[in-house]
């Protein structure tokens, strides 16, 4: 139960719990609702937003949708009830706050809450956060449930600050500014390009696509038999989990099992764009899975329009009047769309954590690399639970199915410390090594290293940071118990 504790007048009251959970996005709401669900009902959540959903509360631009099959993102306990293929954005939304209020688990969460710093008590064997108001928590376990995609991602493009329209992110759309008969450009062509691209095309007087390298585009079906009742649900689910794993290997070092993608994603652009020169611009030219592969029918359609230009010559600078490509040729715009993503690389690393010896995380990592344990734990840091942490993203398949077996393995590992009368785990440094050792070796033959692309897979030194090197069950297995071994317990 959470407890108060005393504090003098004019000094932030100081709260205590067994679990602090910091985030209210699928990864955290996942470890809130394990936890309920083990009738373990002392923890906190804290959220820096007014409501859940993380990644899908914050992207709300026009056509915002999961490139997963519906039948597979949700949580495996309470399945959604999707309208289509693929769930658009209000509906996880609406999902993740049924999923809160269905599970007990919103009176748990503080809203407004915004993380300063957290450091690890040596002495006393527990968490102390402060948060940006100045009140303190203090925790036995921590569990970061921030998510990769909450930090956008803008480039720094000379004279930005000088254009004099209208200027946002896709993540932070700004649904005042009314785009009909404006000329609109849209920097980047990645997963919320293609979705958004064909939104903007039919309200704006003309759009101008700024494209560094084309993404490969498959078809999408929009529709499928809905599956009614759990029995259905779930061959719905397995049979789509079990189509997609096949994917798994091709892009980790059996590139031949990819070629029939590539070939069905040329057909596709064949038969959507009819000029040759456009469509020449849009053939990648690196091996599919290189970059996220994205699903759609109407993005195509979309560029092929009159009113469209897609320029693959890089952006020199922007001015107030427009954006200038390297040749010298301005462009007069009167808004721009960065749909340019997240910074995911390394996105844990900006938590500020203080762990044994007073070393933060970021210190930690930038002295020895990104090391995680199953991408869960990083040694020095006891006690402390990272979901959706490095490389454990997927390319193929579903991440909440990752995000449920991180929560599992917390679960397990707080199991360990009672069942051993300590107050902390913390893993140890060698078997952390070995298993970095052990992923990047697996990495060095997967299409993200040979596949001829750079990507938000990649980081700028070149390193893998995002991606589980294998099938999403192989990670599964791995997770499934925490050895007393791999630990030191005190």
């Amino acid at each position: 139960m959470t407890q108060a504790a005393a504090a003098p007048i004019g000094v932030a009251t100081v709260r205590h719990t067994r679990v602090l959970v910091i985030g209210a996005g699928f990864a955290g709401l996942g470890m809130a609702m394990g936890l309920a669900r083990e009738g373990r009902g002392d923890f906190i959540v804290l959220e820096k937003a007014g409501e859940v959903g993380g990644t899908w509360r914050e992207n709300t631009y026009p056509g915002c949708a999961c490139d997963v099959p519906s039948a597979l993102y949700s949580y495996s306990f309470e399945r959604g009830d999707w309208d289509g293929v693929r769930a658009r954005q209000p509906e996880i939304l609406r999902y993740l706050r049924r999923a809160s209020e269905k599970y007990g688990v919103r009176g748990k969460i503080e809203f407004g809450v915004e993380v300063a710093s957290a450091r690890w008590d040596e002495a006393g064997g527990r968490w102390h956060l402060v948060t940006t108001a100045g009140e303190e928590y203090v925790a036995q376990f921590l569990v970061a449930g921030t998510g990769a995609l909450h930090l956008p991602k803008t480039p720094k493009v000379p004279g930005a600050t000088t254009f004099e329209g209208t200027a946002f992110h896709s993540s932070r759309w700004d649904h005042s500014v009314d785009l009909s008969g404006k000329r609109v450009a849209v920097i980047g062509t990645g997963a919320s390009a293609v979705q958004l691209v064909p939104e903007v095309v039919g309200k704006a007087r003309s759009v101008q696509v700024y494209q560094r390298t084309p993404p490969w585009v498959l078809p999408s079906r929009e529709w499928l038999p809905r599956a009614r009742g759990s029995f259905a649900q779930r061959v719905a689910r397995w049979g789509t989990y079990w189509g997609n794993e096949t994917l798994a290997a091709g892009l980790n070092g059996h590139p031949a099992l990819t070629r029939p993608l590539e070939r069905r994603a040329r057909r596709h652009l064949r038969r959507q764009v009819s000029e040759p020169r456009l469509r020449e611009v849009l053939t990648p030219d690196y091996r599919i899975g290189c970059k996220r592969i994205l699903r759609s029918n109407t993005y195509y359609p979309a560029l092929a329009r009159p009113s469209t230009e897609v320029i693959s010559e890089p952006i020199a600078e922007i001015r107030p009047e427009g954006i200038v490509t390297d040749g010298g040729v301005l462009r007069p715009v009167d808004v721009i769309v960065y749909a340019t993503g997240f910074r995911v690389a390394g996105s844990l690393a900006r938590l500020p954590l203080v762990g044994r010896g007073g070393v933060t995380l970021q210190e930690r990592w930038q002295r020895d690399g990104i090391r995680t344990h199953l991408g869960i734990s990083v040694s020095g840091f006891p006690n402390a639970f990272f979901l959706t942490g490095p490389n454990t993203g997927l390319g193929h398949n579903s991440v909440v199915y990752m995000i449920e077996a991180q929560v599992r393995y917390a679960l397990r590992a707080m199991d360990l410390v009672d069942r051993e009368g300590a107050r902390a785990l913390d893993v140890r440094r060698d078997v952390q090594d070995a298993f970095h050792d052990d992923l990047h070796a697996r990495l060095a033959t997967a299409v993200w290293s040979t596949g001829g692309c750079s990507s938000w897979y990649v980081d700028g030194r070149g390193t893998n940071h995002s991606v589980w090197p294998g099938f999403s069950w192989q990670y599964r297995w791995r997770t499934r118990r925490v050895r007393r071994r791999d630990h030191d317990l005190f």
